[in-house]
């Protein structure tokens, strides 16, 4: 009976089955014709909750239900054209309100993209454009942020690819004019969702209410998300990254009874692949929610009162209202991290926990999910670099890898490959994948890609098509990568300086041919692009010149070059240097058919320099530049770019130092915005007739109330009768208005940076205004000053715009005759007899270049003579980021992308000039050469070197040494430069550090005092005095003045155990160092240069590649 019964029920089943299954597809093809309603938004949430947005951000979603307007805007780099991206429309089985990458796909096929604008969904038109300077520079022109590449972070929403903005150190995004934010101590909500898997330690990847004027204008004037692993303020679980705020001058996860204690042990290390996470302040409270983007519901990471300090600089807060996206309040840029939406709420709001709750439910609705699609280099699957370079007729193996992000099983799944017209592309393994692939499952196919004989800059286009299981709908995603199909030039090593002897422009730069046949580079062009600066030139290889296989062109810069062009008939010319020249001398103006001798008739330097007055600065100190270098005005809150317009006889600058009444000057033009070196720039030449006031910034000193005549103020530098200020900007208890000064008084007695003046603090008598105030205003509140500016003749030709560069022409030559031809900026201008400046390499190059000169940070782009790019490279940190080669991804504490180190002592960005004097002699090279993947991180290397921490005496086998990374027994090194170096064979390597006592030590003593306290670390072994008197102890601990050095308290070495001997002032403190095979032949002072190699300009290369 059971049996029979399982067989009725059997056929009973089997008949129903199609009846069952007609009736699912029946109600699977009414859902694909059913035109669903658009979703509501995290918008119409905390409008229901009574907390209307006051900026909404978002390029991967519409964030309100009715939303149909742009989410952002890419600018083309192929053609300059802009392009809004906006949502896709409801259709029929899909609610849309997702962005329209395929409609960007299409827009920036076979160029770059760059994301020049957020928009503000709220109506409110709070829209996020390229951060302007501020306290800290970026690398674009005159300290602008570079804005985000547009391809950088594909996702997945909604089962749909979007793409997420993708900030690398550098990058920044900011509106400093905000309508309807909170200010001072009103309350406010913010949130956002962002990549758990892109973050590093630098300041700072933050998104929210910040300073109007780019500064840190003191404690409790900003308040902000934040996602990073920084540790130089709060910090929670080791490793990180937390979900932290930014309330300026301290990243803040927790509040504890001591203002110094930093640690929140309740704050837990974020591992989620999407975060979301939100910022929430009101008077004397503050709380942070975090949780996964993908499930679940937020927690809380603090929820408690303000910091707690003596000062109170927290409670109550100084909020001024303006929005960031990637980096610091101050602009600090050192940031990184990856965005996809994100929004605050109106002033004198507080989302509650439950409206957070529903919102993280409706970003969870939504389904971040990973990159479906991707096309990468088969050798670097999980790091790719974004690019593949091929020579014509190469081949290189490329994977396609699919992860199911569909939300359903899917079958059918073939990928595929689309290349350029005349390439080759053949699987290697199966393009049809057997199966049903389920939910979060990966595929990949590996093809054998062979390029054409043709040049080609473009893409490479991965393609998946598949068919979901359930419902037979076939669907289809494409993903891109770059490709150049090239001849095998590269830019094999550059230097910039040398520090011994010191020649800060001692600059060349190598190509070289990695191929197997000659190449002809006629007409070839090397564009070099020094940070902050505009493009003025590129260096142009003459016609006829072939580069034969494996072999080297070398390109030298000159002593001097011209700041500005010069005309056939002229006998003045103005350069960028006079370094080492003499009147008599013979130079040469130009190379090649325009080349022309002449003798120095006459030499002009500038006055000598003053003492820049202060200013707001970034790394390098007062705004402005080096002496006779400056910027047009970047006014804030307002502005940042105001424009000049032609037939203007005065311009607005940040800086005077260095200009006079007399000297040509020369102003820039041409450059377009968001600045992305983009345009040439171009100058143009007047003579100054009047020298004025530089634009400034200040600060109000106490609050100012509608009605009040007078202002007070922090500074009143710069401040003139009739100057027009703007104060403020249009918010909750306070607007926006200009004033006219009538009377300029005087500055209080501080700022307020760091809270209110104190009862019996000169307020000082301020600035007097034509009219009374309209509204009231916060003390603090930051307000800037066009000044009076430089007036010239004759009046301009061209616009001229914010932060295009100023430069007074006080260096110049005349020569003894006029020139025959016509020359262009950075011509080259040599003096043979000049031995302290320019390229002083002992092989000739086989071309001189006149500049720019080579800064601390830029870019190298190297094209042929159709403008194809055959190589380039960002050095320093990314100043070009889309001439940047390598992953860029790389997260944790110190990753900063992929770059060039650069070969110098300095900064990177906001640092210009060589290596300091007495610093390393080094270049930055391919090794071997020639050498490619495709990573300027990976393929370039420095030299190892160090220099001597203490003097030796002839005859020495040992010496002390500053740092022992990557010296190896075995190897020969050179011990100091020029007449006095030597090479030795390495016996042994200990270790480093050597210094002298500061002062004598009793016996006992655990605290040595030092000159110097680099390259000791804990742990080490030191050796103390010498002879008898010589004893060795442990290093407990190094502290000291800024680098190790002594300064104010001095440098100090703590010993683990008490010194058993007494030592006098001067006695010796040293690592065991490094040892020698045979004695030193020579005497060799403190400082000398310590080398495993040294530049080979011309030459195979020379470095020590660590065994990985």
């Amino acid at each position: 009976m059971k049996t029979r019964i399982g067989l009725v029920a059997l056929l009973a089943m089997s008949l129903m089955l199609p009846v069952a299954t007609l009736v699912i597809a029946r109600q699977a093809g009414t859902e694909r014709n059913t035109v669903p309603p658009r979703p509501q938004g995290p918008g119409d949430i905390y409008a229901a909750a009574g907390c209307p947005l006051v900026a909404a951000h978002s390029t991967t979603r519409a964030l309100y239900a009715s939303y149909n307007g742009p989410l952002y805007q890419v600018l083309r780099q192929s053609d300059g054209k802009t392009l809004d991206i906006g949502v896709v429309p409801p259709s029929p089985g899909d609610a849309g309100g997702y962005a329209d990458a395929a409609a960007q796909d299409d827009f920036c096929a076979n160029t770059y993209c760059w994301i020049t604008t957020i928009y503000d969904q709220s109506g409110k038109g709070n829209h996020l454009v390229q951060a302007p300077r501020g306290g800290f520079s970026g690398p674009a022109m005159g300290g602008f942020n570079n804005i985000p590449l547009a391809d950088m972070a594909p996702v997945t929403l909604m089962g749909h690819k979007v793409y997420g903005v993708f900030i690398e150190p550098g990058m920044g995004l900011r509106w400093n004019d905000a309508k309807g934010t909170a200010v001072d101590d009103q309350a406010q909500g913010q949130y956002w969702v962002v990549s758990g898997h892109h973050y590093n330690s630098g300041c700072c990847f933050d998104y929210g209410n910040a300073e109007t004027d780019s500064r840190d204008d003191g404690d409790g004037t900003m308040e902000t998300t934040y996602f990073g692993n920084a540790s130089a303020w709060y910090r929670g679980q080791a490793p990180g990254p937390w979900i932290m705020t930014d309330q300026e001058n301290n990243l803040v996860g927790c509040v504890n009874e001591s203002p110094n204690d930093k640690y929140c042990p309740d704050l837990p290390s974020i591992g989620w692949r999407f975060v979301t996470a939100t910022a929430d302040g009101e008077p004397h409270h503050w709380r942070s929610m975090g949780g996964n983007a993908q499930r679940g519901d937020l927690a809380i990471m603090f929820d408690g009162p303000r910091i707690k300090n003596p000062r109170s600089s927290y409670d109550p807060m100084r909020k001024q209202g303006a929005i960031l996206l990637g980096n610091g309040g101050d602009n600090s840029v050192g940031s990184q991290g990856t965005f996809y939406e994100g929004a605050m709420t109106a002033a004198n709001t507080f989302p509650s926990q439950e409206t957070h709750q529903k919102v993280q439910a409706n970003i969870v609705a939504a389904k971040y999910d990973v990159q479906r699609l991707s096309i990468s280099p088969a050798s670097a699957v999980a790091t790719p670099p974004g690019l593949q370079t091929f020579s014509p007729g190469s081949s290189q193996d490329t994977t396609v890898t699919f992860t199911n992000t569909v939300g359903a099983h899917v079958r059918d799944v073939t990928l595929s490959i689309t290349a350029p017209v005349g390439w080759v592309v053949v699987a290697k393994t199966p393009a049809a994948i057997a199966g049903t692939i389920a939910p979060g499952q990966t595929v990949s196919t590996t093809f054998t890609v062979t390029s054409g004989p043709m040049p080609f800059n473009g893409d490479l286009v991965g393609k998946a098509s598949w068919t979901i299981a359930a419902t037979g709908q076939t669907q289809s995603e494409i993903a891109i990568e770059k490709v150049r199909n090239v001849s095998p030039i590269k830019i094999n090593e550059f230097a910039i300086g040398s520090g011994s002897p010191a020649n800060a422009t001692n600059s060349f730069i190598e190509l070289y041919n990695a191929g197997d046949s000659d190449v002809d580079i006629s007409n070839w062009t090397l564009t070099q692009h020094p940070t902050q600066m505009p493009i003025f030139s590129a260096i142009k290889i003459p016609a006829g010149t072939k580069l034969a296989a494996k072999g080297f062109y070398l390109l030298g810069l000159s002593n001097s070059g011209l700041a500005v062009p010069a005309r056939e008939g002229e006998t003045n010319l103005y350069v960028r240097s006079v370094e080492g020249m003499s009147v008599g001398d013979t130079i040469e103006i130009g190379t090649g058919p325009a080349r022309e001798i002449r003798k120095i008739a006459s030499i002009q330097t500038p006055a000598p320099a003053v003492t820049p007055s202060a200013g707001p600065g970034g790394f390098g100190g007062p705004r402005g530049g080096p002496r006779g270098q400056t910027t047009v005005w970047q006014p804030l809150p307002d502005g940042p770019v105001i424009t000049i317009p032609p037939g203007s006889t005065n311009i607005p600058v940040t800086s005077v130092n260095g200009f006079e009444v007399g000297q040509k000057m020369a102003i820039g033009y041409g450059a377009t915005y968001p600045a992305v070196a983009q345009a040439l720039e171009k100058y143009e030449v007047v003579t100054i007739t009047k020298v004025g006031k530089p634009g400034t910034q200040a600060w109000l000193s106490m609050d100012a109330k509608a009605g009040d005549t007078n202002i007070k103020v922090s500074s009143v530098e710069n401040i003139s009768v009739g100057d027009k200020i703007r104060l403020d900007i249009d918010s909750v208890g306070h607007g926006i208005e200009w004033v006219t000064v009538t009377k300029v008084g005087t500055a209080s007695a501080r700022n307020t940076f760091n809270g209110p003046l104190r009862e019996g603090e000169d307020p000082g008598t301020g600035l007097d205004l034509a009219e009374p105030l309209k509204f009231n205003h916060a003390s603090n509140m930051p307000f800037s000053v066009r000044g009076t500016g430089i007036s010239f003749q004759p009046p301009t030709a061209f616009a001229h715009s914010s932060n295009e560069p100023v430069l007074a022409l006080a260096t110049s030559l005349t020569l003894d005759s006029p020139l025959a031809h016509n020359h262009e900026i950075d011509t080259v201008v040599r003096d043979e007899k000049v031995t302290t400046a320019g390229y002083q390499g002992e092989k000739k190059p086989h071309q001189w270049f006149g500049g720019p000169a080579l800064a601390n940070a830029g870019a190298m782009v190297l094209r042929d003579a159709a403008g194809l790019i055959v190589d380039s490279l960002n050095y320093g940190g990314l100043v070009d980021p889309w001439a940047a080669e390598g992953y860029q991804a790389a997260s944790g504490a110190g990753a900063s992308g992929c770059s060039v180190p650069a070969p110098t002592a300095g900064m990177g960005f906001g640092m210009r000039g060589g290596p300091a004097v007495g610093g390393p002699n080094r270049s930055a090279g391919r090794f071997p050469d020639g050498a490619d993947t495709d990573s300027n991180c990976d393929d370039f290397l420095l030299q190892n070197t160090t220099s001597l921490a203490v003097a030796t005496p002839v005859g020495a086998n040992n010496i002390k040494v500053a740092s022992v990374a990557d010296f190896r027994v075995g190897q020969k090194i050179l011990v100091d430069t020029g007449e006095k170096s030597e090479v030795a064979v390495v016996q042994t390597v200990g270790t480093a550090g050597g210094t002298t006592m500061n002062a004598a030590t009793e016996a006992g003593a655990t605290v040595v005092p030092v000159a110097n306290a680099m390259g000791f670390s804990t742990g080490q072994t030191i050796t103390i005095d010498s002879g008898t008197n010589q004893e060795t102890a442990v290093v407990a601990s190094v502290s000291g003045g800024r680098f190790g050095r002594g300064g104010p308290g001095g440098a100090t070495i703590t010993v683990a155990a008490p010194l058993a001997k007494t030592h006098n002032q001067g006695a010796e403190v040293s690592g065991s160092g490094i040892t020698f095979a045979t004695a030193l032949t020579k005497a060799h002072e403190s400082g000398a240069q310590i080398a495993g190699s040294v530049p080979t300009p011309g030459a195979p290369n020379q470095y020590f590649r660590r065994t990985q």
